[in-house]
């Protein structure tokens, strides 16, 4: 199973961006789907998640301003992004819950990052 991110790049502040992350592979199920980042000698923290049902949570950094969405049908989770700060430069990394064909187990996939770099 592979998560493939895409969107990301520069943006002036108060700019936005979308970001997308598909997954492709021996998928028989995605439960949970997020998005984390990760800025130079931070530790990596989560941004959004979204149950399969579509119950969205968000850190206190970007509550009002991000929006998580997924399409079930398609194994995507995407990321708005409105109102863009120079704090949320950041390496950005998606991550789902996946339970392949054959097995019984949830793990946890993480896909590549994709750089989002918010400066004037």
């Amino acid at each position: 199973v592979q998560l493939q991110a895409s969107g990301g790049g520069s943006v002036q502040p108060g700019g936005s961006m979308r970001l997308s992350c598909s997954a492709s592979g021996n998928i028989f199920s995605i439960n949970n789907m997020g998005w984390y980042r990760q800025a130079p000698g931070n530790q990596r923290e989560l941004v959004a998640a979204i149950t399969r049902g579509g119950t969205a949570n968000y850190s206190d950094s970007v509550k009002g301003r991000f929006t998580i969405s997924r399409d079930n049908a398609k194994n995507t989770v995407w990321l708005q992004m409105n109102s863009l700060k120079a704090e949320d430069t950041a390496v950005y990394y998606c991550n789902a819950a996946v339970k392949e064909n054959g097995t019984y187990r949830y793990l946890g996939v993480w896909g590549q990052g994709t750089q989002v770099t918010v400066s004037s």
